[in-house]
């Protein structure tokens, strides 16, 4: 009676390839045979904790006419399992659009944007690399991370990597995992409007910044709904990313939002606040690390035409904070008020959550929230916080991608934007969150 089982597992077990303990070379090509060191991924092989890969449960692949990728007329999402690090991802995407040029867009773990529209002609392969973080909640023996009911409904702080592949007729012929060494990992440190939102049609503008960079740069997005200085210490997610840094690692830190809606004694943007701003950059500084203040952008209140302040005197003493210990500043707060000027009181609605009824599956009442971002909004953002690092002459600038365009905050103009396509996953109808 055990011989099968254990028959099927040494099978199981075979297929994990010879690269490296941490490594996985996948060819969507059925039961066609490959390279030594290659699994072969079948249509139906949904992912198993015993195998370590496989699709998530909504795939509805088949092979590809030519017997050599796995294709869909929907998205679909692919996990294998991987220790925590940082990975390179390289992905050998096929063109099926017979009437045409089709596009294809791959997310990773919660929606983290890691290759935007790529154009696939017709039954041409066409391939993308990126760099991912794989992250688990885990810090000492004595320690974790404590997560919330969210993170633990997600695709991040497992050991897995998730991949979504989305587009017109999505359709993969090979995918290769290895570790990603001498990369430069940039932390995030911040709460919902940076997070990286796990549902339509909510976006953080951390989510957006993979896309962004080259690969040899990859973006560990640790920012999560609601959080302040406080409680993300408290919850030992700041202590998880200084457990992982290493050396010239980056550090972007955006909080503000809750930290004006805590109470208390000594509790204050020039007390508590400008405090634990000092501790986080120095504790940076004290692992080798460079550290970035990013100050809280608007909300969208408008006073008349022109965008009110709601956040006090808490970006303001950011700034002094980066004055006074030297650290560079990337002034979100001002180029995210030029940018909802433009756009207007009206406007400035396309780059929030706001959407009539019945714009999604199942939605029967107005989605409306003037904190956070949906796609455009949070694309805007991460593009401004692009033009920071450019501004500031940061080693970081010369690590983004080719041919990006400058983003103007006064001519928040981003094309295509509206037509990368959203996660068919469901949609979630509740503010995250935080505001």
């Amino acid at each position: 009676m055990c011989r099968p089982s254990l028959i099927f597992l040494c099978i199981l077990l075979c297929q994990r390839p010879s690269l490296h303990a941490n490594s996985w070379r996948f060819s969507f090509a059925g039961d066609q045979t490959d390279d030594q060191g290659t699994v072969v991924v079948s249509p139906d092989d949904m992912y198993l904790e015993m195998r370590g890969y496989g699709f998530e449960p909504g795939a509805d692949v088949r092979l590809e006419e030519s017997g050599r990728a796995c294709v869909s007329d929907k998205p679909f999402r692919f996990s294998m399992r991987l220790d925590e690090g940082n990975y390179r991802v390289t992905v050998r995407l096929r063109g099926t659009q017979s009437d045409g040029e089709g596009c294809q867009t791959i997310r990773a773990e919660n929606r983290r944007l890691m290759v935007e529209r790529l154009h696939c002609e017709c039954g041409v392969t066409v391939q993308a690399s990126f760099a991912v973080n794989v992250r688990t909640p885990h810090i000492s023996e004595d320690e974790s991370v404590g997560l919330n009911a969210r993170e633990y409904d997600s695709f991040q702080w497992d050991d897995r990597l998730t991949l979504e592949f989305n587009g017109n007729r999505p359709c993969v012929e090979w995918l290769e995992v290895v570790p990603a060494e001498n990369t430069t990992t940039v932390f995030l440190a911040g709460d919902s409007t940076v997070t990286d939102q796990s549902k339509e049609p909510w976006c953080g503008w951390g989510q957006i910044l993979p896309r962004l960079f080259k690969p040899s740069v990859v973006i560990a997005n640790h920012a999560e709904s609601g959080r302040s200085l406080r409680s993300f210490r408290n919850e030992g997610r700041w202590a998880k990313i200084l457990s992982t840094m290493k050396p010239n690692d980056v550090v972007l830190i955006q909080f503000g939002h809750n930290d004006m809606k805590e109470k208390g004694q000594g509790v204050g943007p020039y007390q508590s606040y400008s405090e634990l701003l000092r501790e986080y950059v120095k504790e940076v500084r004290a692992l080798q690390g460079h550290p970035i203040l990013v100050t809280p952008m608007h909300r969208r209140w408008f006073s008349g035409d022109k965008i009110r302040n709601t956040h006090g005197d808490y970006p303001d003493a950011m700034r002094q904070v980066a004055n006074e210990l030297d650290v560079p500043l990337i002034d979100l707060h001002e180029m995210s008020a030029v940018m909802y000027n433009a756009l207007g009181p009206s406007g400035s609605k396309s780059a929030f959550v706001h959407y009539p009824a019945n714009t999604f599956p199942n939605q029967t009442e107005r989605l409306k929230d003037d904190s956070h971002h949906n796609t455009y909004g949070a694309y805007s953002l991460a593009l401004c916080v692009v033009k920071g690092i450019k501004d500031l002459k940061l080693d970081l600038a010369e690590e983004l991608v080719d041919k990006l365009p400058d983003f103007d905050p006064a001519n928040p103009v981003v094309p295509h934007v509206h037509d990368i396509p959203q996660s068919p996953f469901p949609v979630a109808f509740t503010t995250p969150e935080g505001s």
